[in-house]
């Protein structure tokens, strides 16, 4: 069992120590992180969406914006749009699961917000239709997923797809950067002297 344990471990390592090399995904983190500051810069706002896993971390990170993440400083305006459990039920039963996120996006999102979906997969029909809504509006669209980025490659303005198709391990990844890209946000906005 310990050696099972230490091959998960090294896997996750060994993933992330592939980040370190990678241009692209090391770029559209920076640029992820510089359009959030200017949408935070202009008055908007961050909206996450996933599914499952993802839905959690969606929840979390927003709530890393929203709250704090190292240092007391005003709050972010920053959302998961899963967490009314009333709307989602409601639109997943009167139209389609596949419309939850996209309806709050036309709802909520200006142009100049950012919006970010999580799917290792890149395949999850409501997280690529709030992307679709997302550019309607004018808003930043980006997506973590996993190695191809699936069928949301092309559709949003940055992709940080992780180099594997193992979900945990891609999921642990996201996490990562994610928090990376929290750290940096309040960096730039409430700069400690």
């Amino acid at each position: 069992m310990l050696e099972f344990i230490r091959s998960r471990i090294a896997a996750s390592i060994d993933l992330k120590t592939s980040l370190l090399s990678d241009l692209a995904i090391l770029g559209a983190v920076e640029q992820t992180v510089e359009g959030i500051v200017k949408a935070y810069q202009n008055n908007g706002k961050v909206l996450w969406c996933g599914n499952g896993g993802s839905a959690a971390d969606a929840q979390h990170l927003a709530a890393e914006l929203s709250g704090r993440f190292y240092y007391d400083r005003p709050p972010l305006n920053s959302d998961a749009l899963h967490v009314n459990t009333s709307y989602l039920t409601a639109v997943a039963n009167d139209y389609s699961y596949d419309l939850i996120y996209s309806r709050l996006v036309e709802a909520m999102g200006r142009p100049g917000d950012v919006l970010i979906g999580l799917t290792t997969s890149g395949n999850s029909k409501n997280v690529i239709a709030a992307m679709e809504k997302a550019r309607e509006i004018g808003m930043l669209t980006i997506g973590f997923t996993g190695k191809t980025g699936g069928q949301m490659n092309g559709k949003v303005d940055l992709l940080i797809n992780i180099p594997s198709t193992d979900t945990p391990r891609i999921q642990e990844c996201h996490m990562l950067l994610g928090h990376t890209i929290c750290e940096l946000t309040e960096m730039k906005l409430f700069p400690r002297m």
